[in-house]
């Protein structure tokens, strides 16, 4: 069985066609058109899938809130303007005639970390992605903990600092304010006045002592983040996801520092750097279409 598989975010759409073991025979990148809303954005997918060739299932991972049983889009910010509310399951499958699968696209990130990447070894862990916020998902028995409204997860508005930064979230204090890459950036920025991304901030650190005692700060900020995480969840394992991630030696150091924060019989869990790189997201689309129930089709195994 071939799926073809969409990762939409505000900047860019990732697409590729798939075999349901997660082999990847084609794979692109498009810039995302919001300017003419919800459903010219579909149509939009929809052409770039229809270029990847034949496929007997579609799986979409997407930016915002996801019912994963109809596919429609719950809310979503004005990255994607007029997109809350969009029928994508819907759309899609009027227009190609086969089952398609959506889901939200930190948590499609973990699924493919859980069935193809990272995280394999691990039926129950959780999923964080450092950005310009802070995207999280629960895996249990490798699937998906959704939560009351299909919105458990959101670690980036657990409270750290009560009475803090005001948060896009209209509370103050949330994690992602003192602990996503933007979070630093801003640091970084206030001490020097210099306006650097993640990548050029871990470039200077050796030889900036200003810079550097901002990066300790910061990581301050995720593991203490975490500790509460692990206190609450006790998971085995934690996937730190996101560009920042990549930086040689960061996640080994946040992993030697959070068991200096975090009682000692939790000292076990171990952190670990996502494996799937830029694929994350359609391979977690890849494993939701391939699970599909389908009538009259084969549910894959995995």
């Amino acid at each position: 069985m071939k799926i073809a598989a969409a990762d939409i975010g505000g900047t860019a759409i990732k697409y590729g066609l798939y075999s349901q073991d997660g082999t990847c025979l084609k794979f692109a990148e498009s810039p995302t058109d919001t300017k003419n809303g919800g459903a010219a954005l579909i149509r939009q997918v929809g052409d770039l899938l229809e270029s990847l060739g034949g496929a007997q299932r579609i799986g979409i991972s997407t930016a915002g809130q996801v019912d994963p049983k109809t596919g429609t889009i719950l809310f979503a910010t004005d990255t994607i303007p007029g997109y809350t509310g969009t029928p994508v399951k819907r759309l899609l499958e009027e227009r190609f005639q086969i089952p398609a699968a959506v889901e939200n696209d930190v948590n499609s990130a973990a699924l493919g970390e859980a069935h193809f990447g990272a995280a394999r070894a691990y039926p129950d862990f959780l999923c964080l992605t450092y950005g310009t916020g802070i995207g999280g998902a629960i895996i249990r028995g490798g699937e998906i903990e959704y939560g009351a409204t299909f919105s458990a997860g959101e670690f980036g508005h657990l409270i750290t600092h009560a009475g803090g930064k005001p948060c896009t979230c209209a509370s103050r204090g949330c994690y992602e304010q003192y602990a996503s890459t933007r979070a630093l950036c801003a640091l970084v920025k206030e001490k020097t006045e210099k306006s650097l991304n993640g990548r050029e901030i871990f470039h200077i650190i050796e030889d900036n002592d200003i810079v550097a005692q901002c990066v300790a700060q910061w990581k301050e900020e995720i593991v203490q983040g975490l500790a509460s995480l692990v206190h609450i969840f006790n998971p085995a394992c934690i996937v730190l996801a996101g560009g920042i991630m990549n930086q040689p030696g960061l996640v080994e150091s946040l992993e030697a520092q959070l068991k200096e924060w975090i009682m000692p019989n939790y000292r076990g869990v171990r952190l670990m750097r996502s494996s799937l790189g830029s694929r994350a997201g359609t391979l977690g689309a890849v494993y939701r279409a391939a699970t599909l129930e389908c009538q009259g089709s084969e549910k894959a195994r995995f």
